[in-house]
């Protein structure tokens, strides 16, 4: 099996990649970034988690993170991934607003077929693809990669005119969402 898309270290700095089920645009919608931004929080304060850079695109999330020992970054992410899934369900569930609601649940649903660990709907694709980040330039390909990704999709022309993303924390001090800016 390869070994390239690991989690080898587990203290270790990896860019990873978090994905919906059927690239489904759930992040379209605030209430479910929120969750998203109240899950990291948590697993910081309590999970030893480092977020240093961040984007949430429609359907998708990108991130550079480390855990502090005794923790171990498979296990949080793991966590988070389950924790968030759950959340954003319950409220697709319960959302009297979101017109989107039946079809959603459909394609969870669908995906969540022919895995015998899942309960009722599949969120999250499975795996993050990580990639350790063990050397400043690739850190910074990263980086650049993640605050890109707005621009590249055309929604904005400056990555730091883009809310949910880290690229004002590293441009200004500040964002929507505090991260640990490493230079």
């Amino acid at each position: 099996m390869s070994q390239k898309y690991k989690v080898l270290d587990q203290q270790g700095l990896y860019f990873l990649t978090m994905t919906v089920v059927g690239w489904v645009d759930v992040f379209t919608r605030l209430e479910y970034r929120e969750i998203l931004f109240d899950s990291l929080d948590f697993c910081r304060k309590n999970k030893g988690l480092h977020l240093n850079a961040y984007v949430i695109m429609t359907n998708h999330v990108h991130v550079i993170v480390s855990c502090d020992f005794p923790h171990k970054l498979t296990e949080v992410m793991r966590d988070f991934k389950k924790y968030t899934a759950k959340r954003i369900l319950e409220t697709i569930e319960n959302a009297s607003w979101e017109s989107r609601k039946d079809w959603m649940l459909i394609v969870f649903k669908y995906h969540a077929q022919g895995h015998a660990n899942r309960d009722k709907y599949m969120f999250w694709q499975e795996g993050n693809h990580p990639i350790e980040l063990w050397t400043a330039p690739v850190f910074d390909q990263k980086v650049e990669y993640i605050h890109n990704n707005p621009v590249e999709a055309g929604w904005v022309l400056h990555p730091g005119d883009y809310v949910y993303s880290s690229a004002s924390n590293y441009l200004t001090g500040s964002g929507v969402f505090d991260v640990e800016v490493l230079v």
